[in-house]
């Protein structure tokens, strides 16, 4: 069984919920070794101290906070766990918002996600909370101390489950101001516009995630396999000249005939 990585409470009004969160997703993507070039050995990444001129194992080591230059106070555990913060050891529900308005800016980008699970003696609460969620189509706003810091978050309902998202805080994303985009000076001709809507209809649809799949990992293990065998690896066909589309609308057309035939 998967390890919770987070034990408390979901708090709203007068109501608790002892939960645990879970993490929801996993990364798959293929992972390497450093190795030194010549012998094709692993290296290896030691905690060098250079006061001391050693190297030092991971248990030696204290978080320490530079107040002045050079000059740190050690933060323990026990220290991070005694945080005068409600949020802390729960998951403090601020308000519920339309689901799929959800938190406005902040909720296109998601740090991570978590499964919440109930206690035993919150699992009726835990349901409720989940079912009128669910009927109402909202989510909670909500924020939570995790891994030394206090997030922003998303709590929704997720078939028989919860499920937590944490965010990134409002002043944590950058501003577009200094990216070259096009501005409203931008000319678009009404049958561009129309041709545009077209391809976009006839590429909508259902979305299925089972549908996708990592394509790029699937290929780079053929590569890998390649190598392990000593056959020779099949090149990628090479992408088509860049340059300037000359005519967007002969483009537009083509795309939509293709989509209507797929």
């Amino acid at each position: 069984m998967a390890r919770s990585m987070w034990r408390g409470a979901i708090q709203f009004g007068l109501v608790t919920i002892p939960v645990r969160l879970y993490l929801a997703t996993e990364s798959r993507g293929i992972s390497f070794n450093m190795l030194h070039e010549s012998c094709l050995n692993r290296i290896q990444m030691k905690t060098y101290c250079p006061y001391h001129d050693e190297v030092i194992s991971r248990g030696d080591t204290v978080k320490g906070y530079e107040y002045a230059k050079d000059q740190y106070v050690v933060i323990t555990d026990e220290d991070l766990a005694s945080v005068p913060l409600k949020t802390v050891r729960s998951i403090e529900i601020e308000k519920f918002v339309p689901a799929s308005a959800q938190v406005d800016e902040p909720a296109r980008f998601v740090k991570q996600a978590y499964y919440v699970e109930p206690e035993a003696i919150g699992k009726k609460a835990y349901a409720l909370l989940r079912e009128v969620l669910a009927e109402q189509d909202l989510a909670a706003v909500c924020k939570v101390v995790i891994k030394d810091r206090e997030a922003l978050a998303a709590l929704e309902p997720h078939g028989s489950a919860m499920v937590l998202e944490t965010l990134h805080w409002p002043d944590e994303i950058r501003a577009t101001d200094e990216l070259d985009l096009p501005g409203e000076d931008v000319e678009i001709k009404p049958a561009e516009r129309k041709m545009a809507e077209q391809l976009i209809a006839a590429m909508t649809g259902e979305f299925d995630p089972a549908e996708y799949r990592d394509e790029y990992r699937a290929a780079l293990q053929q590569v890998i396999e390649a190598k392990i065998e000593g056959r020779e690896i099949a090149q990628p066909e090479a992408p088509a000249a860049g340059g300037q589309l000359v005519d967007l609308m002969a483009v537009l057309e083509a795309s939509v005939n293709a989509a209507r035939t797929a």
